[in-house]
Parts: structure tokens; sequence; C-alpha cells
């Protein structure tokens, strides 16, 4: 029971643990890697090279940083994922998952446990329930850490941002901009015209803290000038909504997600509906089945 979708892993200097890739390959689930020219080699040795695709110069050329800065410092993942979007529009895809490559793991959180999944019949469950509506323009999973297997919380949250595991509508008429918070920019900016977004408690996946992994923007942006910049330039795309706060010793951004509530859900008058409600899911003694981990 694998996604519909095609997969598409962001990654750059993490050939030695993209995490998401070996997180997938547990799974089963088919994945690409988009990696800068320069490093493909690294990753063909770890991944192999047919899971690679090389993000041509001119998205990183033409990307949109919404600042001044131009070349004078990395321009983060944007471009790569707009590659990722074209490819997928290419290939005559409805939709497309783009991913973060610090994810360790997936989850499914039923009864207020989280059970590691090895199957990517979470992913097809998110896919079905997105492609059940109109307008949802994005949905995805919502981090493992956010939802504690002692909190009541429901199986989605409407109208918020979706970051790190991102499941697009192609047809959407925005992309990928900004150097920082560029997955807050794209939501809000869908939000502000009436679509919907979806991030799912039932489904869940693990990331690494941000700046706690080398590789990826660790080094290029936190590293070097912390958080405030990244958290400004949300301010600075969307006053009406985002500021700049102090919490837990960085600075974070801060959005008002309170005015799209109105935002309602507009379901298909044709979706096709799966026979099976676990997605051929079952629950597995770990201890009994030790060989699928």
């Amino acid at each position: 029971m694998n996604p519909n979708f095609p997969i598409f892993i962001v990654s750059k200097s993490r050939w030695h643990n993209c995490l998401t890739a070996i997180a997938l390959r547990k799974m089963g689930v088919p994945f690409r890697v988009i990696v800068e020219r320069d490093q493909r080699e690294q990753y063909a040795n770890e991944l192999g090279d047919d899971v690679l695709l090389t993000l041509p110069p001119e998205y990183l050329a033409e990307y949109d940083t919404c600042d001044a800065l131009g070349d004078s410092k990395s321009k983060g993942p944007g471009a790569a994922r707009n590659f990722a979007w074209d490819v997928s529009i290419a290939e005559g895809a409805e939709c497309h998952w783009v991913m973060d490559d610090n994810l360790h793991d997936f989850h499914r959180l039923n009864r207020n446990m989280k059970t590691p999944v090895r199957t990517g019949a979470t992913l097809r469950a998110a896919e079905d329930f997105t492609t059940r509506y109109e307008n949802i323009a994005i949905s995805g999973l919502n981090y493992y850490g956010f939802c504690k297997t002692t909190d009541s919380v429901p199986p989605y949250v409407l109208n918020t941002r979706i970051y790190s595991c991102l499941l697009i509508r192609n047809d959407i008429p925005w992309r990928w901009r900004g150097r920082y918070n560029e997955d807050t920019d794209l939501c809000l900016r869908a939000l502000k015209a009436g679509w919907c977004t979806v991030q799912f408690n039932a489904f869940l996946c693990g990331k690494v803290t941000t700046q706690r992994m080398k590789g990826g923007n660790t080094k290029e942006f936190y590293k070097a000038e912390g958080t405030r910049a990244k958290s400004q330039m949300i301010a600075d795309l969307h006053p009406d909504v985002a500021s700049v706060v102090w919490r837990f010793n960085r600075w974070h951004h801060h959005v008002d997600y309170s005015g799209f509530k109105s935002n309602r859900l507009k379901r298909r008058q044709c979706y096709a509906m799966n026979a099976d409600p676990e997605y051929g899911m079952a629950l597995i003694d770990i201890n009994k089945q030790s060989e699928l981990y």
C-alpha cells in the first residue's frame, strides 16, 4: 500500500546521514533525492545513483529569495522544491510529496499510541483524504514530538502551517520563495486566497530538532546567524498575521492563523474510497516480529 504520488527529498551535505531516505526504505516506499551537482557523487556512493535527481543551476539562479542578499549566502531549499514541483507536473501527477532530509521515522497515532510504521499506508491514506476535497492546497504530517500520548488531539487540524513533510497540489498558482520559512509563506499565501491546509495528527513524522543535525541549513544559516533572520523574513512578508517573538532562548516567528477559520473543506462530488479502512495496516508485537526492525 504505497503512495500514488511521487516523493521528493531535498537534501544538502547529508549524504552520510539522509535520514528520510533511510526511513522510507524501511517502509518500502519509493522516493527520489534532489541534490546539487557537486555533491551527487557523494550521495550516489551512499544511496545509489538511481534515486538521485540533480538540481539544474537555473533554479538557483532564478529563485526569489525575497531579500537583496543575492548569492552572498545559501538560498535555502526552495529552489530544489520548485524543481521537484516541475518534475512532478512533467510526469503527469496531480500532487507531489516534498520532504526534508532529517525525518528519522514515520508513525501512526491511534488510541494514544504512536506506533512506527513499516508501510507506505499512512502516506496513501493521507493522499486519499486530501484528494477527497477540491480545495486542499497543502496537507502534511505533524511532528511526532508535537503530539503527546497523554493528550487528546484530533486526527487532523485545518488551516495551519505544514512543515517538512508536505503533500502539495500541483495546480495551485504559487511556487516556493524566500530564503527562510518558505513553507510558512507558501501555506499563508494559499490560506489568504481561501484554500485549506490539513495537518494530520493521525499520521506523524519524527524530525530531528532544528540545528541539532549537521548539514542542511544548520551550517548554512543557524550556526552563523541564529534564528532572528529567518523569523524576521516571515514577519516582513506577512506583517498582517506574523510577528517575531523570543521564546525558549531563541527567536521565533509567531503566526496568528485564527483569521482562516472560515476556510471550509469542499468535498468533491466523485471520489474513490479505499475498501479497507485500515489500509492493510496491522499492529505487530515487535518482540515477536523483530525482523521488521
